[in-house]
């Protein structure tokens, strides 16, 4: 399976960074949405794809400009995840996740993931590493059987944990995808 990782383009809260982190539910400027689109030259996402959606939404509305459609999943499973992870950093207002209700009400075409952990409350945010990987194996599991090709959009932080959690060794700051980012790999 291919998974292709993307990272949300330029957002509202780092016009004035970093003073405008507790911004809550944050979207992307025209600068962003600018970057998804010159993003979007570069890659196809078919149908038959899964796209998989953090409750962000800037992370929505990249989506929504990637596809022609709004046939996507949303899981807290690919939210905001600080790196590196410690539990006593404060959570900035920026990384709030919108509930369930809040996204089908919002988005009635998208599809939201459940797992087992509840992280729709609380988010991956501040979950322990190895509650994180648990569900992580998981979700990758389950997309790895169903589909040849997944598209995770999410956050620098995220992905950098996704990509650890894949094999990856040394990755640190310095190895984020940037705004509109892209990283692919096979697993």
């Amino acid at each position: 399976m291919e998974i292709v990782f993307v990272r949300h383009g330029h957002a509202e809260h780092l016009n004035d960074y970093p003073n405008q982190l507790n911004l809550l539910h944050p979207g992307l400027t025209d600068y962003g949405k600018m970057q998804v689109d010159q993003l979007r030259t570069r890659i196809i996402v078919h149908r038959d794809d899964l796209m998989l959606v953090s409750p962000t939404r800037r992370t929505i509305e990249t989506a929504l400009l990637l596809t022609d459609y709004a046939d996507f999943t949303v899981t807290p499973l690919v939210g905001p995840r600080v790196f590196p992870q410690n539990p006593e950093f404060p959570v900035l207002l920026c990384d709030t996740i919108y509930n369930k209700n809040d996204i089908l009400s919002m988005y009635k075409h998208v599809k939201t993931l459940d797992v087992d952990a509840d992280c729709w409350k609380s988010s991956i945010n501040q979950m322990e590493m190895p509650l994180f990987e648990k569900c992580a194996r998981q979700l990758l599991h389950w997309a790895k059987n169903n589909y040849e090709r997944a598209f995770i959009i999410s956050h620098d932080g995220t992905i950098t944990h996704y990509r650890i959690l894949l094999g990856e060794k040394g990755l640190a700051g310095e190895d984020f995808l940037g705004e509109a980012g892209l990283y692919k790999m096979k697993i």
